[in-house]
């Protein structure tokens, strides 16, 4: 096997909002859809949306990843622990999520740097234009298609079972 010179999405970890590592290593094999979220947000009740994905599919090798961000409108302007409590009281979220990141700029998560350069938006675009931007990925890590805001978890379904 001859040594990889790009990184791949196993390479890269976050700070979990509990404050603890989480390497995405640890999703290996796994099929992930990435979303960077906000909870005031005018696309957050697709939390909801998320949860359904993620109650549905996490026994079949599959997990939602939230990355809240308070880049868009400061849609997300509360601590890690009112976040959590947020996702958990309304929506019963249990996908892992992420400290606040950034997705754009010169201090956007190395993460969503390697995602909008492997799966451009719309006439080649990288930047993240919004909350709610989603990236699926496949069990070998391959970025397979990257979705806007205004896709509803639901109809990503297709694509998730296609891949499980």
């Amino acid at each position: 096997m001859t040594a990889q010179t790009s990184p791949s999405i196993y390479d890269f970890s976050a700070t979990s909002i509990e404050g603890s590592p989480l390497a995405l290593s640890s999703f290996r094999d796994k099929v992930l859809l990435i979303v960077n979220t906000a909870s005031q947000c005018g696309f957050t009740p697709q939390y909801q949306g998320l949860q359904t994905l993620q109650s549905k599919y996490a026994d079949k090798g599959f997990s939602v990843l939230g990355f809240p961000c308070n880049q868009f409108g400061a849609q997300e302007p509360g601590s890690a622990s009112e976040i959590q409590s947020f996702c958990e009281t309304r929506f019963g979220v249990t996908f892992p999520l992420s400290e606040k990141v950034d997705v754009n700029g010169s201090n956007a998560h190395p993460l969503f740097k390697y995602l909008a350069k492997a799966a451009p938006g719309i006439l080649g675009t990288e930047g993240i234009k919004w909350n709610f931007t989603k990236f699926l990925v496949d069990r070998n890590g391959n970025v397979v298609k990257r979705y806007p805001p205004t896709t509803k978890p639901e109809d990503i379904e297709k694509d998730i079972a296609k891949l499980l």
